[in-house]
């Protein structure tokens, strides 16, 4: 029988707090994440005077998680093993826990959640605000065909605004008085020829991009104030609605340049704008000048994108089981920064972590919710069950909950733990 080779490792980390003497040790090549979790757990109990309870690590060469043998990762990234190999660990992000269920009459189409509110729209035509903690406030009818998109724009104690897209060519900005629980649309914006399937709110809320099936990329004022030009004549028309007298608001700008249906439309800062479609291609704006700064050309349809300003790409959900990784400013073109390879059908909702740049999750027509990390492409830190159809849309943007939701009518509530980490 052959014998095990061994390697010398120097095992470090960037969170003070699980720091271990920086001293080589020899390994079995064949040594896995398992083995080293219990070495640096053995050599933390042994530098504590109080009780130790063990953490579990994650380890990182060349910036992937080892999720193979040492050796085998070395190899596979043409790595020497020869001399002292430098391994990095930090804290494994820990499972997500399945909390509420929030049952919907129809599909779930989009959903958002922000302090303790999420707000949830439906194929039969409504929206829903909720508690964090599952409790049903409201149900607003307004639209006339399916909701696809919606977003929060402000929210405080007393006052919140959000705004809605919908299959009917139009998109709603509601104004809800939180203390007395009432609603009412304040504007109603038309121009869109056909569906509106996006909304993006700017990092300053003043600007609202939405897209959608007639390939168009229109910009609003977010504001609730009624706009006027520049000769004091007011800019929108009076329109009574059920919600009292909305004013209808017309584009500040449409960029014309994408094929077929905008999926996602993304604010980089105040003046850029990133916009996923089915046309195969990631383009970006300017959203000053009104034209196009960069496009990225796929091999599928883009049915979602998201945007991170802590890490600066785009993760992409499309028409086949893969998620991608992409710098939108890339000079190289297409080039993906990343595959990530699980699902087993069209992914169709991608959202980053708010808190950790290496953090997303991602929803499926496969009914599965999974949760990556940027440095474990080849396997999610964890799948997420629970819904009994395909996810539809899914949320990120409170750091400890995670909420999606699909065509078996619910939405689902995950409880995340985030971890501080304590650099040196």
């Amino acid at each position: 029988m052959m014998a095990v080779a061994e390697l010398q490792v120097r095992l470090f980390t960037k969170q003070s707090q699980y720091a271990v003497p920086d001293t080589p040790f020899s390994v079995a090549s064949n040594v896995t994440c398992v083995e080293l979790n219990a070495l640096v757990n053995e050599l933390l109990r042994e530098n504590r005077t109080s009780e130790w309870h063990d953490v579990e690590f994650d380890f990182l060469l060349s910036g992937e998680f080892l999720r193979v043998s040492l050796l085998e990762h070395l190899e596979e990234r043409v790595i020497s093993s020869e001399g002292t190999v430098d391994i990095e660990y930090v804290e494994r992000f820990p499972a997500p826990e399945p909390k509420d269920c929030l049952l919907h009459d129809d599909w779930v189409s989009a959903v958002q959640i922000k302090n303790k509110w999420i707000l949830s729209g439906c194929y039969d035509n409504t929206l829903h605000i909720w508690t964090s903690k599952g409790k049903h406030k409201l149900t607003i009818p307004g639209h006339t065909g399916p909701v696809k998109a919606l977003s929060w724009i402000s929210l405080d104690d007393n006052r919140a605004s959000f705004v809605s897209a919908s299959q009917d060519q139009t998109t709603m900005i509601w104004e809800w008085n939180v203390s007395n629980n009432s609603v009412e649309c304040i504007h109603i914006c038309r121009g869109h020829e056909r569906s509106v399937e996006c909304i993006g709110v700017s990092p300053n809320a003043v600007l609202l991009a939405t897209g959608g099936w007639d390939a168009m990329l229109k910009i609003w004022s977010a504001s609730l104030e009624e706009q006027t030009h520049t000769d004091g004549v007011s800019s929108t028309k009076r329109f009574k609605g059920e919600h009292g007298k909305s004013q209808i608001r017309t584009p500040v700008l449409t960029l014309k340049g994408h094929k077929e249906c905008i999926s996602s439309a993304l604010w980089i800062d105040s003046s850029e704008i990133c916009t996923s479609s089915w046309d195969h291609t990631l383009r970006t704006w300017d959203a000053e000048l009104g034209g196009i700064k960069t496009e990225l050309v796929g091999n599928k349809p883009f049915f979602d994108a998201d945007w991170s300003p802590l890490n600066r790409t785009l993760v992409t959900a499309s028409a086949d089981r893969h998620v991608r990784l992409y710098d939108p400013r890339s000079k190289e073109g297409s080039l993906i920064k990343n595959t990530f390879t699980s699902h087993t059908q069209w992914v169709q909702s991608v959202c980053w972590s708010k808190t950790d740049e290496h953090l997303f999750v991602s929803g499926s027509y496969d009914q599965d919710m999974k949760l990556w990390d940027t440095r474990s492409p080849k396997a999610p830190l964890y799948d997420m069950s629970g819904h009994e159809d395909k996810v539809l849309c899914c949320d990120w943007s409170r750091p400890d909950l995670v909420v999606s939701g699909g065509a078996d009518n619910t939405v689902r509530i995950f409880k995340t733990k985030h971890i501080k980490v304590e650099e040196m």
